[in-house]
């Protein structure tokens, strides 16, 4: 195994495994924390989205394709596919499940302006998807950014640590 000195915490492919490994300290985890549990949150919504998709699709009685313009139903079957996709993703805390709520949300906002009765709930789903989209990005702004502090203070105080080392005694 490779001498886990001679490279940055953050260059260690084995540290997402290390059983017992504490993480970042701090503010980093603290917002990292509320940023994954936001996007589980997020995540049992969009499942749950997904699977009233499903039922819509599974109990009509005859095709939905035949008995709703093909647009509508086009819609109900990208909506069943991306929001359990989506719903996945999140729970992960992935960043492709990230972006794919982000799509999926964005095409909610403009499919209930182009067509205001396809969604229950109408324009109040397109306010409740702009405050989780800006709720998403502040959490992720947070999370990073205490995360480059963390990491900047780390490598710091090896700096100072190493200059220490080197200095003649005396």
């Amino acid at each position: 195994m490779a001498d886990p000195t001679i490279y940055d915490d953050g260059d260690d492919p084995y540290r997402p495994i290390r059983v017992g490994d504490p993480g970042p300290a701090g503010e980093a985890a603290k917002w990292g924390m509320l940023l994954s549990r936001f996007m589980r949150i997020v995540a049992l919504f969009w499942l749950v989205q997904g699977m009233m998709h499903w039922r819509i699709v599974l109990t009509a009685p005859q095709s939905i394709f035949d008995t709703m313009p093909q647009n509508a139903a086009f819609a109900i079957v990208f909506f069943a596919v991306l929001d359990l996709v989506a719903g996945v993703g999140l729970w992960l805390a992935t960043p492709w499940g990230g972006v794919l709520w982000l799509l999926i949300a964005s095409a909610q906002i403009f499919l209930t302006l182009s067509m205001p009765g396809f969604f229950i709930g109408g324009y109040w789903l397109i306010g409740v998807n702009a405050m989780l989209i800006l709720m998403y990005f502040a959490l992720t702004f947070e999370a990073g950014r205490d995360s480059d502090a963390q990491r900047l203070r780390e490598r710091r105080r090896r700096k100072a640590e190493a200059r220490a080392s080197t200095r003649p005694e005396g």
